[in-house]
């Protein structure tokens, strides 16, 4: 009499194919879920939340390093966008700005650091690597996202006793840090096919972008609300928080493809049409 046996399937790879056979409404209401749910279990279990801005920090700070073993390693620059590494460069000079003239502290040292590591990577991209960097497939045109950015400071920034020109430039570089990533992700649109530090390095950006976005959001539910009145009045304090949810779902797509990729053994990912 011959045994029939069920082979075991992987739960979490049963899990990530029924995700994928939803429809984008669903994938939507799971994602926020997801979200919340995440939240609720790092508001127990860390107890400080400053400590999720550093882990954001230094979330970024491993993607950084990734890309830069990338461009030792491999000597080419395929598969990045030298867009989305100028408008980073462009948001943290801003930033580390902002920082020394307004309010110096241990957040300043390591943006300066991923600053003068960004201009590295441009630099490389730009000079010594240029002959593999596709510049028709890095097309996105930069100025889409810095004038609204930079008009919208203009109308909408931080109501603090700090000079007019310094709080337009604060606005202005939260703003654009929300969507600095977006020509990374016209070039892995374009090609469909990510290699692995590339997604590697995107990861990172996603998860450090949701360690900042639960540091503001916890933050805000732990002062009960008195930290959107610490930072001024108007629309700024809302728009601070979109800016980080913003980023955070910009990126949350591909962070699920890729944790799906990763279940499923493969060392390369492969996008489907839209996802970006």
């Amino acid at each position: 009499m011959a045994i029939v046996r069920k082979s075991r399937r992987n739960p979490v790879h049963v899990v990530s194919s029924w995700v994928a056979r939803q429809p984008p409404k669903v994938k939507a209401f799971l994602a926020v879920v997801s979200g919340i749910t995440a939240l609720i279990v790092l508001r127990f279990v860390v107890h400080n939340h400053d400590n999720l801005f550093v882990a954001a920090e230094a979330t970024h700070a491993v993607g950084i390093s990734v890309l830069i073993y990338k461009l030792f390693k491999e000597r080419n620059c395929a598969g990045l966008s030298l867009k989305s590494q100028e408008l980073t460069a462009i948001f943290l000079a801003v930033r580390v700005y902002c920082s020394f003239v307004m309010e110096y502290d241990i957040h300043t040292v390591l943006d300066s650091a991923t600053l003068a590591t960004t201009l590295w990577v441009i630099y490389m991209i730009r000079f010594k690597l240029n002959a593999t960097h596709d510049e028709d497939l890095d097309n996105f045109p930069i100025y889409y996202v810095v004038i609204p950015c930079a008009a919208l400071a203009l109308f909408v920034h931080p109501t603090t006793s700090h000079n007019i020109v310094n709080r337009i430039l604060w606005a202005f570089c939260v703003y654009l840090e929300a969507v600095a990533v977006l020509p990374q992700l016209r070039v892995m649109q374009n090609t469909k096919i990510v290699e692995p530090f590339t997604a590697h390095y995107v990861f990172a950006l996603g998860i450090a972008r949701f360690f900042s976005c639960a540091h503001w959001v916890l933050q805000v539910l732990d002062s009960r609300g008195y930290l959107l009145t610490a930072l001024g009045h108007g629309l700024w304090p809302s728009m601070v928080l979109l800016s980080e949810i913003v980023q955070t779902f910009i990126l949350a797509d591909f962070c699920y493809y890729y944790v799906q990729s990763v279940v499923g053994g493969q060392l390369v990912l492969r996008l489907p049409s839209g996802v970006v």
